[in-house]
């Protein structure tokens, strides 16, 4: 899976937005829990502080004087991490718990209210203050300074932090796999469409059905329906011209070969011969040019039709034995009945005659045809015992229009038209030295 994959792009998308969000999560949450602490602390100092503000009153020197102190035994362990102080400028009284501490210097805080901070404490490194103003009678002012230590706090945040951050990672993994799901189930459509492309492939005549798919992804099949229309009108477009120039060239060809006649019948030979290059290059334009159109023809329509191989390769023989070289060969076939090739059977005889033809023309006695087919692949052999050829000569011999003969009648074409037909139906061919000794020609189709 690359990184131009949309599947892998979805989901690292969505792994990362989760990621994120959940990061965001985190911090909240533990700020969260760190308030709901303070507030939990300073409600708990607030109420610990009724008692003791209840029975507060100054002496005659303005001095405070507690007669009710507050209940909870840490007041009176000496560096309990829980404190009190009351200070007028006459004098200051402390909880026990304080030994020979104060706490932090009163900040200016207004009357009647409570005041928050975070200060350095008397025997720990922070502790929360919580700080009130009072004015008692003869309007003397008196402070009033409760303290709790910060550090079963901060434990309180870390274990919380770290046993969320567990629970959030877990989480990422859960809603991480659901993202998976979704992004399978949101592009299982494209798969029907892929298997719709497969079938328009097989098939130019064939559309995608708009209504199968999602309204999201029909401007697609849309799109590519009024492609396929559109190459289908081309391609047939294309292919007619291409019939129609060469069927439209074959009356010129027959009227330059019967010049040539006349030229030669009245001696002149060179301009004949001249006459007679012109025309044969001119007719392997020609069927060229056909062989492109059939080959173009046969990768539109693959997988439509099913050619028999037996019944086409007997039509054929039955042909090149009436000719003057084939009269003198023997022809085997060894094809299993009811074995078919990809492809029509003009196809199949166009493959088989070009090579059968060949093969006569170089065969000394004997030329044969074999056909195979196994769970993965058919195969169809052409072979003959004539000279055969070399590896080089045989990758030379598939080239358009280069002939190994220069002397004998042809444009070079055959192997090679052969070739394209083979591979438009999704074939390979490949020449090797036949146990008869001379060319083998085998072609192979996968049978998917």
């Amino acid at each position: 899976m690359t990184l131009r994959s949309l599947r892998l792009r979805l989901l690292a998308g969505a792994a990362a937005a989760i990621l994120v969000s959940l990061v965001v999560a985190w911090f909240a949450m533990t700020l969260l829990f760190a308030r709901h602490l303070e507030r939990r602390e300073i409600e708990e100092l607030d109420r610990l502080s009724l008692p003791l503000i209840a029975g507060l009153r100054l002496d005659g020197k303005g001095a405070p004087v507690a007669d009710q102190l507050p209940a909870d035994p840490r007041f009176a362990r000496p560096a309990s991490g829980l404190y009190w102080q009351v200070s007028t400028a006459a004098g200051t009284i402390r909880s026990r718990s304080l030994w020979d501490q104060d706490l932090p210097p009163a900040a200016p805080a207004r009357t009647g209210a409570w005041q928050r901070r975070l200060a350095a404490g008397p025997f720990e490194p922070q502790v929360l203050l919580l700080e009130r103003r009072l004015v008692l009678a003869g309007d003397r002012a008196v402070t009033i300074q409760f303290a709790v230590d910060e550090s079963s706090a901060s434990r309180a945040r870390a274990e919380f932090g770290q046993e969320l951050f567990l629970f959030l990672a877990g989480l990422w993994l859960v809603l991480s796999a659901a993202a998976a799901l979704q992004v399978q189930l949101g592009l299982k459509p494209l798969a029907k469409l892929r298997e719709a492309l497969k079938a328009l492939r097989l098939n130019p005549s064939e559309r995608l059905a708009v209504a199968d798919h999602p309204p999201e992804v029909a401007p697609l099949t849309q799109a590519i329906n009024q492609l396929a229309e559109t190459r289908e009108a081309d391609l047939a477009r294309a292919r007619r011209r291409a019939a129609d120039l060469a069927h439209g060239l074959k009356t010129p060809l027959a009227v330059l070969k019967a010049q040539s006649r006349q030229v030669r019948a009245i001696g002149g030979d060179e301009v004949a011969d001249n006459l007679d290059k012109a025309v044969a290059a001119a007719a392997a334009a020609v069927e060229a040019e056909l062989a492109r159109a059939r080959a173009a023809a046969a990768r539109e329509s693959v997988g439509l039709s099913a050619a028999p191989v037996r019944e086409v390769a007997e039509r054929v023989v039955s042909v090149v034995e009436r000719t003057e070289r084939g009269a003198a060969l023997v022809f085997e076939i060894e094809c299993p009945p009811g074995l078919t090739l990809p492809g029509s059977s003009e196809e199949l005889s166009e493959i088989l005659g070009a090579l059968v033809e060949n093969a006569a023309r170089y065969a000394r006695r004997r030329v044969r045809i074999l056909a195979a087919a196994d769970d993965g692949s058919a195969c169809l052999l052409v072979e003959d015992d004539g000279p055969g050829l070399t590896d080089w000569r045989a990758e030379e011999a598939l080239i358009r229009g280069r002939r190994l003969d220069e002397t004998g009648p042809g444009h070079g074409l055959g192997l090679a038209i052969a070739r394209d037909l083979v591979e438009a139906r999704g074939g390979s061919i490949a020449l090797k030295r036949s146990e008869l000794g001379g060319l083998k020609v085998k072609m192979t189709w996968p049978r998917a």
